[in-house]
């Protein structure tokens, strides 16, 4: 019989996915849990595993093209059904369709597997149903994925002609359905002389990137941002980081002012909860977390990413700065998995290793702050009733302003300072 396998949610509502490399050719032998596919979500790289055993008859798609949730990925030939015994299975394959969880393949989250009833017998490889014939139809033969697709967009699901197995309606046809629908205006020109297209690169989007942008929105959109700023005289930090950076270097760990950073937020933290809350507009709540996950935000060459380091407030320096260094290597890499971007409670993002001074960071939604941090300069400063030369820490706190009040967030950037001036404070408070 003839499994077909469509590319599964993997988890955070991802709808689509670019094919970055097949593992697999037709007439290949598979085993369950054998890579199939490489793919770009919107978060991660991740491989895609094979849910049964046997030969794969077909592949969808090729490298560079995105593809949508619940579209054919690949057929599987499988030993066992056929013929005519496979028949009564398909009647039953919308029924059929569930959710499993894949542990240890390589993919995070939930894949839309169907069930084994998911077959074609041979001699109706490749059937399809004309539009008149459809029209005949009282319901169209559709994926569940399908039809709420369809419903979503107020589609007639029985005018769209299947490309899938029998002329089944997949999610990919009600998509160029909508497109072959939409009003395209009318070009001035088509023809374009050499110095016209040398004026303009155009490069698809990633998903990565296209990802970054529908948060930006999201987080503008549903948080009424508002921005301090602020400087930290931190002389005695960088005489404290100095101290032990050459300790950690022989151990072949970079020391940064990150990890410091990081402790003196989360002491701050813990004595102002409405930055490390979130707002429950649906059920008029507000809530306040006890648990510490702070994001880092990464500079990729892809763009940014925001693994998370998990309960900051029960670590040393010296395994935040091992963790930083794995986690922002993973991201670098695009190693990184959906696991390790879920659950932060505040986020830190420092354009100072690049040279930035200020800025005006966007929140993470749906967290309530977000803290910038600049590149240390010196300048004058006042100790002691003199005038001393000053080594300042740039601070950029972006708030949700219907969630954290002012005076709230003066408080906390108050208290962050101090910890970061003082910093011994922050290590035996």
């Amino acid at each position: 019989m003839r499994y077909i396998f469509n590319f599964p949610d993997i988890g955070e509502g991802l709808d689509e996915g670019t094919i970055l490399e097949w593992y697999v050719k037709k007439g290949q032998n598979v085993k369950v849990g054998e890579p199939l596919v490489k793919m770009e979500t919107d978060k991660v790289v991740t491989d895609i595993p094979s849910p049964r055993d046997g030969v794969v008859a077909a592949i969808y798609g090729k490298v560079g093209e995105t593809i949508h949730v619940g579209t054919p990925l690949v057929e599987i030939e499988i030993e066992g059904i056929s013929g005519q015994d496979a028949q009564p299975e398909v009647k039953n394959i919308e029924n059929q369709i569930h959710q499993v969880e894949e542990e240890g393949a390589g993919v995070v989250g939930t894949l839309e597997i169907a069930s084994n009833a998911a077959v074609l017998p041979a001699s109706d490889e490749g059937t399809r149903t004309s539009t008149e014939e459809k029209s005949k139809n009282k319901k169209a033969l559709a994926t569940p994925v399908a039809r709420a697709y369809a419903k979503e967009l107020g589609i007639d699901i029985n005018l769209v002609i299947g490309t899938g197995p029998a002329g089944r309606v997949m999610k990919e046809d009600i998509f160029k359905f909508k497109q072959q629908q939409a009003y395209v205006a009318p070009q001035m020109s088509t023809v374009k002389s050499d110095s016209e297209e040398n004026r303009i690169e155009v490069v698809k989007m990633t998903q990565l990137r296209k990802t970054i942008a529908k948060n930006m929105i999201q987080s503008k959109h549903n948080a009424a941002h508002m921005t301090v700023f602020d400087d930290a005289e931190i002389s005695e930090l960088i005489n404290l980081r100095n101290k032990f950076k050459n300790k950690y270097a022989d151990e072949g760990l970079k020391l940064s002012y990150l990890p410091f950073i990081l402790k003196a937020t989360v002491k701050a933290l813990q004595k102002f909860k409405a930055l490390n809350s979130e707002m429950d507009m649906e059920n008029g709540n507000i809530i306040y977390k006890k648990y510490y996950n702070i994001g880092i935000a990464v500079d990729t060459e892809d763009g940014l990413l925001v693994p998370v380091i998990r309960d900051v407030d029960k670590k040393n320096i010296k395994q935040l700065a091992l963790e930083i260094a794995e986690i922002s290597e993973k991201a670098r890499t695009r190693n990184i998995k959906l696991e390790d971007m879920k659950d932060g409670t505040f986020t830190i993002t420092s354009y100072g290793s690049i040279g930035g001074k200020y800025a005006v960071p966007v929140i993470n939604y749906p967290q309530a702050a977000i803290l910038g941090i600049g590149k240390i300069f010196e300048a004058p400063v006042v100790k002691n009733g003199k005038i001393e030369i000053g080594n300042l820490l740039p601070l950029s706190l972006s708030v949700d302003h219907r969630i954290v009040d002012g005076g709230e967030v003066t408080r906390f950037l108050n208290t962050l300072i101090e910890y970061l001036t003082e910093p011994m404070n922050m290590l035996i408070d």
